[in-house]
C-alpha cells in the first residue's frame, strides 16, 4: 500500500505544479515565479513523508542513480509524473483558453473553468493542511501555517482572475454577502469545496494508511480504559 501511495502522492503533486505553472503563465501574472515556488514548497511539505516530494522526473533520476528509490518504482514515478504533467497541462489551457484575460464573466465555459479551479485548489488546500497540521509524520512541527498559507497565496496568483480564489465555504459566502458573487454562482462554488475537501479527506486517508491503523489503536485503547472505568 505504502508503494501504491507513493506513487498517487506523486501524481498530485505533480499535477498542481504543473496545473499552477500553467496557469501562472497563461493569465500572465507578474508574481508566476511566487505562485509555482509556493506549491511547489506546500506539495513537498504535504507529500515528503509519503514519497520524498520528487514531483521531477530528474529528481527521481538523482534519486535511483543515489539508490533513494528502486529501478521499479522509479519507472512508475516517471509514469505518474508526466502523466500528470500532461493532464495539468492540458486542465489549465482548457481553463484560460479562450476567455478575456482579465475579467471575470462568471457564465458558461468561464462559469465550469471556475469551479474547476475552485475544486482543485480547495483539494490542494485541504491536502496540504491535512499533511502537514494533522500527520503523525509531522509531529510538532513550525512549517504548517507557512505552508498551509502558501498554498493559498499559490492558488491566488495563479486563478484568482479566473474565480476569485476563494477554496473555502465560508469565503464564498462572505463574498457572495458582499455582492460580488450570484448567489446562484456562490451555491455551486459551496458544493464543489465541499466535494473537494470530501475528496481530500479521503485522499489522505488512503495514503496514510499507519494513520488509520493509530487511530483505531488508540480508540480501542479508550474503549478499554472506559470499560475498566465501569
Amino acid at each position: 500500500m505504502h508503494r501504491y501511495a507513493a506513487y498517487v502522492t506523486e501524481l498530485i503533486g505533480t499535477f498542481f505544479l504543473v496545473f499552477t505553472v500553467g496557469m501562472s503563465l497563461l493569465i500572465g501574472s507578474p508574481l508566476a515565479p511566487l505562485a509555482i515556488g509556493a506549491m511547489l514548497m506546500v506539495m513537498v511539505y504535504a507529500g515528503g513523508h509519503v514519497s520524498g516530494g520528487h514531483y521531477n522526473p530528474a529528481v527521481t533520476m538523482g534519486a535511483l542513480v543515489r539508490r533513494r528509490v528502486d529501478v521499479a518504482d522509479a519507472v512508475a514515478y516517471w509514469v505518474v509524473q508526466l502523466v500528470a504533467g500532461l493532464l495539468g497541462a492540458r486542465l489549465a489551457y482548457w481553463a484560460v483558453n479562450p476567455r478575456a484575460v482579465g475579467t471575470l464573466n462568471l457564465s458558461g465555459r468561464t462559469l465550469l473553468a471556475a469551479l474547476l479551479v475552485e475544486a482543485l485548489f480547495t483539494f490542494a488546500l485541504v491536502y496540504v493542511m491535512l499533511n502537514v497540521a494533522t500527520s503523525s509524520s509531522n509531529p510538532n512541527n513550525s512549517f504548517y501555517g507557512l505552508a498551509i498559507g502558501f498554498t493559498v497565496a499559490a492558488g491566488a496568483i495563479a486563478v484568482g482572475p479566473l474565480s476569485g480564489a476563494a477554496f473555502n465555504p465560508a469565503v464564498t459566502a462572505g463574498i457572495a454577502a458582499l455582492g460580488l458573487l450570484a448567489w446562484s454562482t456562490a451555491l455551486m462554488y459551496l458544493i464543489v469545496q465541499v466535494l473537494a475537501g470530501v475528496v481530500a479527506g479521503y485522499a489522505f486517508l488512503a495514503l496514510n494508511p499507519d494513520e488509520v491503523r493509530a487511530r483505531r489503536v488508540d480508540e480501542e485503547h479508550e474503549e478499554h480504559e472506559e470499560a475498566a472505568h465501569r
